[in-house]
């Protein structure tokens, strides 16, 4: 385990270093390169994170995570929105909250309409895509994508309460949106099956963390507040290919 503040990858090197390290950590103005659109226009979708729904699954019975989440098609360069359906992961991932269907309050339209969200998912698909390289072959992504806000109401706040995990999905994207009056909220990386970590905190908005999650495991520390109340918001987007998880059990409703 090291630790240091955030060592940005640069963005050439995002896809060498996904298929090397397992991860790939861009700076704010990087990222808006990425997505082609200019930092203000990211901004556009942030306060959007002020809607977000309190999420009731939370087996430790707190009150500290609200979210939204929507579902999407990536082929090609057409980006389009799937019905709205249940997040649903395996126990072998997520051995808290796997094994049932949670209902989340999908994303308000008038986020997905902004051009910076295509833009900004369409981007970091391609950049997926080319760091799967031959092994991907265009074929569709499936796309999750998690507003989250972990809060101080309980005085604590954690934005990984199932632990260290993998997601279950080809990869990952963690985005920072904002910090508000807190303490905490360390990244650690982990090789899924070797003994090196590296761990650091994302301070500036719009700073992205990609994870290849067949390669590395992930978690953030808990939270806590500097003053009064403070908050930790992040946009958490995953790309699987074959199918949302869960379509492959008869099962699931979705």
């Amino acid at each position: 385990m090291t630790t240091s503040a955030p060592i940005f990858t640069p963005a050439a090197d995002a896809v060498a270093a996904l298929r090397g390290a397992g991860y790939a950590l861009l700076a704010p103005a990087d990222v808006a390169a990425l997505a082609g659109v200019p930092l203000a226009e990211l901004d556009a979708l942030v306060p959007s994170w002020d809607t977000l729904e309190l999420d009731n699954y939370l087996k430790d019975g707190g009150r500290y995570r609200r979210r939204r989440h929507s579902c999407f098609v990536q082929d090609g360069a057409r980006l389009t929105q799937t019905a709205h359906r249940a997040h649903w992961q395996p126990l072998e991932y997520n051995a808290l909250h796997g094994g049932m269907n949670r209902l989340f309050e999908p994303m308000l339209p008038a986020t997905v309409a902004q051009p910076a969200w295509n833009a900004l998912v369409g981007a970091i698909g391609r950049l997926c895509g080319a760091a799967r390289g031959a092994d991907h072959g265009g074929a569709p992504w499936y796309v999750e994508a998690h507003q989250f806000r972990i809060d101080t109401t309980d005085g604590i706040g954690r934005p990984t309460p199932e632990g260290a995990h993998r997601d279950g999905v080809d990869f990952v994207a963690v985005i920072l949106i904002a910090r508000v009056d807190i303490k905490g909220g360390e990244t650690r990386i982990f090789e899924a099956d070797g003994p090196n970590g590296k761990r650091f905190t994302m301070t500036a908005p719009w700073t992205m963390l990609l994870l290849d999650d067949a390669t590395v495991i992930h978690e953030s520390t808990p939270i806590q507040p500097l003053s009064g109340h403070g908050h930790r918001d992040t946009l958490v987007l995953t790309w699987r290919a074959g199918g949302f998880q869960g379509q492959e059990n008869p099962l699931f409703p979705g």
